[in-house]
């Protein structure tokens, strides 16, 4: 049933995709689809603002308007979904080769001796498995156990000259886009590689530009849904390509 009551307008013109109202809607009502942070549905929406003064643009406000009355039950199924363990099957071995599991061994000394001199002249690719993707990527993936992991939006190895020296070296990576990635479902992932596969430290490397900070409500969330405490690094480049900071992520 509509009543009116109070309720959050979302300005997709200043919208940048942040992901910053996101953190601080304790009822989950907003998500981020398309680029753009979207109220799922009324019920969700309590009202109060509490995600207003956390947009860097502006583009949220509390509106007074005929809507779908506050459903408080709604909201703790919502969540209670939410931080619910999701099955994520591993590819098929005989699919598309873009899902298909490998890893990488290390040249030997002899391999890098006979390599064609463009090549060992280069320092090299720092990858060690396939696939990258954070959606192709299953939590069961043999390269995650007890491993250093990187978590990059993908625009951060074309900007970065020196990704596979300083960041990717000795470390697993998935890659993914925090704005245009269902953020959801990179919860859910991530969730369950925290909880399972011994991840010893997380490094995470985004852009300087807002939407990328999705990418700090994705890992704190799925920290907090799997219980465990790993240290987390923050890396954030420049779109020139430049080391801006690196550091403890914000809470």
């Amino acid at each position: 049933m509509k009543i009116l009551r109070k309720i959050i307008e979302i300005d997709e013109n200043l919208c940048t995709g942040c992901g910053e109202c996101i953190i601080n809607c304790a009822e989950g009502a907003l998500q981020i689809v398309d680029g753009k942070a979207r109220m799922l549905a009324e019920k969700y929406c309590d009202g109060l603002g509490a995600c207003l003064g956390h947009c860097p643009t502006g583009a949220l406000r509390i509106i007074e308007r005929e809507a779908e009355d506050f459903d408080e039950e709604a909201v703790e199924e919502l969540l209670k979904n939410r931080n619910a363990p999701q099955a994520h099957p591993a590819p098929p071995v005989g699919g598309c080769p873009s899902a298909r599991l490998q890893t990488f061994a290390p040249a030997t000394p002899c391999q890098a001796a006979n390599a064609p001199v463009q090549l060992a002249a280069a320092s090299g690719s720092a990858l060690s498995h396939w696939p990258v993707q954070i959606r192709l990527v299953p939590p069961s993936a043999p390269f995650l156990k007890d491993a250093d992991l990187l978590i990059a939006a993908d625009c951060v190895p074309v900007a970065y000259p020196d990704f596979h020296r300083n960041l990717l070296s000795g470390k697993v990576v998935m890659v993914g886009c925090p704005k245009f990635d269902e953020a959801e479902s990179a919860i859910a992932k991530f969730a369950e590689i925290f909880a399972s596969s011994g991840i010893k430290s997380i490094t995470m490397a985004i852009m300087e530009v807002p939407c990328c900070s999705n990418m700090r409500h994705i890992v704190s969330q799925a920290l907090s849904r799997s219980g465990t405490a790993i240290p987390v690094r923050e890396v954030v480049i420049s779109a020139r390509g430049e080391l801006l900071r690196q550091g403890e992520m914000p809470s």
